[in-house]
């Protein structure tokens, strides 16, 4: 694993260049720093979400996703580094799975909204988006593992299933999108 802080004001990024993990510098606009950048404020906005009251299973769940996402970014901030595996991916889809039986089938677009918990699991949700495609573009430019961007897609899923969930057990509904 890289260098740990020991301070947190170093001055080395006034020049508008970031160290990665590796020891190497790249621009603050490089998409590895961008994708970063997302993980690091999906895992904030997921933080937002938890000092909500949720299900105390689903606080363990989404506080054990925050660790993952440390890993996805500490997998970004080290170029050839690999930290996401395909078990992490297994336990998003059995999540999505074990939640999503005990929805009804959706007959229309649902809009971001309802109870508190569910819009803030929607927020979380296009944020972890925003983050897969910074993931993507990052991968057009450098070769990076399948895996991060993998378990980002699957993360947003659970996000939207997690809403649903959500307004369901604040005795709501899904806001459901009226066309015209």
């Amino acid at each position: 694993m890289g260098n740990r802080l020991s301070k947190i004001t170093t001055r080395t990024g006034d020049d508008g260049s970031t160290g990665l993990g590796d020891g190497s510098r790249v621009p603050k606009d490089h998409p590895r720093v961008h994708a970063m950048g997302d993980v690091d404020e999906l895992n904030s906005q997921l933080g937002v979400l938890l000092c909500e009251p949720l299900p105390p299973v689903m606080h363990a769940q989404l506080s054990a996703v925050q660790h993952r996402l440390f890993d996805l970014g500490g997998e970004l901030c080290i170029p050839g580094h690999a930290m996401i595996t395909g078990e992490h991916l297994a336990t998003l889809d059995a999540l999505i799975a074990d939640y999503n039986a005990g929805l009804p089938p959706l007959k229309e677009f649902i809009l971001p909204g309802g109870s508190r918990p569910a819009a803030l699991a929607h927020v979380c949700r296009t944020v972890c988006r925003r983050a897969e495609r910074s993931v993507v573009a990052l991968g057009s430019r450098e070769t990076i593992n399948d895996l991060p961007r993998q378990y980002l897609n699957r993360l947003s899923d659970l996000l939207f299933v997690l809403a649903r969930v959500l307004n369901r057990a604040d005795g709501g509904k899904d806001v459901l999108w009226r066309r015209n």
